[in-house]
């Protein structure tokens, strides 16, 4: 007899037939177990009763992957790209602005239009107001003064606040007005007419997109004489890079127009000392109005 197995199924399957045989004459009934069956197949799904033969009979192209368990190839759909975002809307093109040359055929209202929608340098993003210019536009005296400061660009004027002030009491010295719509008026601009950030100094290539603006208020205003206040104003009218202490207390022109040089009413607020001498260049400009 051979060797049996650990289970008692297995020691009845050693068994050959002659030994069952031997077994049987001696009255020893050798129970012999069913083979196993084969787990039964579990039930597909009724989605895939019909999807299933379609799949088997098609088989799968080479390299690529078989559809998933209970889904029809025609299921399987390949990933779609997301949509692209739409595109933003286009900003509203700024009005376009007067060409330089076309400056200089402006008149006052269409020239005021021009600098409100001037947009030719930078400083365009920063501004609140743009100060054109105030007083009577057929003045003897011009006074050009160099940027505006805050309080200008705020309330859209020039001259404003403590230097505003101390201006107006030179004026008046001289039996002049800002508000005066006769001979004892004044027209007063200034070389910008948009606030610098931070009150910095003028850029050179501002004030050449400026300055367009500036000799049309000359050509309009016609004045009898310009003063021309502070570092900036002086050097852009008389195109020179001269300090104004050597540039006082003798006659400039600018495109014909007499021009005296004196301190910016700011310096003298910080250096009083100067306030003599600016006095004095007012003197000198009511002898040339004589």
């Amino acid at each position: 007899m051979s060797d049996r197995t650990d289970t008692p199924d297995g020691w009845v399957r050693e068994l050959d037939a002659r030994q069952r045989a031997m077994l049987a004459e001696m009255g020893v009934k050798v129970w012999v177990p069913a083979p196993p069956r084969a787990p039964a197949a579990s039930p597909e799904p009724a989605t895939s009763a019909v999807a299933a033969p379609a799949a088997a009979a098609t088989p799968a192209p080479a390299g690529r992957s078989p559809a998933p368990a209970g889904r029809s190839p025609a299921a399987v759909r390949p990933p779609q790209a997301p949509a692209p975002a739409p595109a933003p809307m286009p900003a509203p093109a700024a009005p376009p602005s007067p060409a330089r040359s076309d400056i200089a055929t402006l008149d006052w209202p269409a020239l005021r239009e021009a600098v409100a929608d001037c947009r030719a340098c930078g400083l365009c993003e920063s501004r609140r107001n743009t100060v054109f210019g105030v007083g009577h536009t057929e003045a003897d005296w011009m006074i050009v003064g160099e940027a505006p400061g805050e309080q200008e660009d705020r309330q859209g004027e020039p001259f404003v606040g403590p230097a505003g002030q101390l201006l107006d009491a030179m004026l008046r010295a001289c039996g002049r007005d800002r508000q005066a719509m006769d001979a004892r008026g004044v027209f007063i601009a200034n070389v910008l007419k948009c606030r610098p950030p931070a009150n910095r100094n003028p850029a050179p290539e501002e004030v050449v997109q400026c300055e367009p603006f500036l000799s049309r208020q000359v050509a309009l205003v016609r004045p009898k004489l310009i003063i021309a206040m502070g570092r900036f104003a002086v050097q852009s009218l008389l195109k020179t890079t001269e300090p104004i202490g050597r540039l006082r207390g003798r006659l400039h022109r600018y495109e014909g127009v007499p021009v005296i040089v004196t301190y910016h009413p700011a310096y003298l607020l910080r250096t009083p000392i100067d306030k003599a001498k600016a006095w004095a260049d007012l003197c000198l400009a009511m002898e040339i109005d004589r």
